[in-house]
């Protein structure tokens, strides 16, 4: 980060307008997000129009984390398509190797409660445990297809059985009283 940034983000933190500037930040998202879906449904909120494509459909809640701190959006659902707005496509990216980091130590026998500690230790803010079961139930998922998948055709494959005994030879030899 540039010493400018450095010092704006601190002047930033220590006065009172954080707060402005995270409603201002939320102010912009909401009309950005507003104008996007309104191309996407091919019309503005409220408005009649014979060539919409969608209907609006409530809002998801998300925490957006900016330098301002975090900020509430209310992303607009669709009830046929989806939207995500473009400002945070940049952060999927990173969302996705977080979840892919995520399964892999699920997979590696990471426990839930410890996947806290490492998305911390990767600069995040957190995870709880149901985030993570919910990460990794297409896991669960993708290893029941693999288990109960139908096997068709000829397998060749071979059975052994064997017996291992552990025997000391020129050992000592023991008596039996």
């Amino acid at each position: 980060m540039t010493k400018p940034m450095m010092d704006l983000r601190e002047l930033v933190e220590k006065s009172g307008d954080a707060d402005l500037l995270k409603e201002m930040i939320g102010f912009a998202a909401k009309r950005l997000m507003e104008l996007e879906v309104g191309v996407r449904a091919g019309a503005a909120y409220g408005e009649k129009d014979p060539e919409r494509k969608a209907q609006r459909n409530g809002y998801q809640e998300r925490d957006w984390q900016t330098r301002a701190g975090n900020v509430e959006l209310r992303i607009p659902k669709l009830r046929t398509g989806s939207y995500f707005p473009s400002f945070l496509e940049p952060r999927r990216a990173v969302e996705k190797a977080l979840t892919a980091v995520i399964q892999e130590a699920y997979i590696q026998g990471v426990s839930t409660r410890a996947m806290d500690d490492l998305v911390q230790a990767m600069g995040g803010t957190g995870i709880s445990k149901s985030q993570v079961s919910r990460l990794c139930e297409e896991i669960d998922e993708r290893v029941e297809a693999f288990l109960t998948r139908p096997i068709e055709g000829e397998w060749v494959y071979l059975w052994i059985d064997a017996t291992y005994l552990k025997v000391r030879q020129g050992g000592p030899s023991f008596r039996h009283q």
